[in-house]
């Protein structure tokens, strides 16, 4: 089934997720493409979030002017992904359907400002 979203037209809003949670499969990935060992990769691109319920290895984030804080491998002036071809699994499969909840809301925003540029700001 086609999607119905472009990625193109949105300012990273699933990478200004929170918690982007890794597998060790996705820091090897990374740790490959950046020519790094996995303790190496783990130890710059990860943080461990633990509650009683969950145990997570997390991607960590940097400052962005859209959003508080985004993906550290976004790039924050292109909106792309810097390293796409190495992105997570949680990444590849994002967002989960045919359909981008944001996408349409970003569309819905543009056509009412009359702005096909125009970021909501949080």
């Amino acid at each position: 089934m086609k999607p119905r979203y472009n990625c193109l037209t949105c300012p990273g809003y699933c990478c200004s997720h929170s918690r982007i949670a890794v597998s060790d499969y996705d820091i090897a990935r990374l740790a490959k493409h950046f020519k790094l060992s996995v303790e190496e990769a783990k130890r710059r691109f990860t943080y461990r979030y633990q509650t009683k319920e969950v145990d997570e290895q997390i991607l960590r984030h940097q400052r962005d002017h859209v959003y508080k804080s985004i993906c550290r491998f976004f790039d924050t002036d292109e909106r792309r992904c810097t390293v796409y071809e190495a992105r997570p699994n949680v990444c590849r499969r994002y967002p989960y359907g045919n359909q981008c909840g944001y996408y349409d809301f970003l569309k819905f925003e543009r056509a009412h400002q009359d702005d096909e540029d125009f970021i909501p700001s949080a």
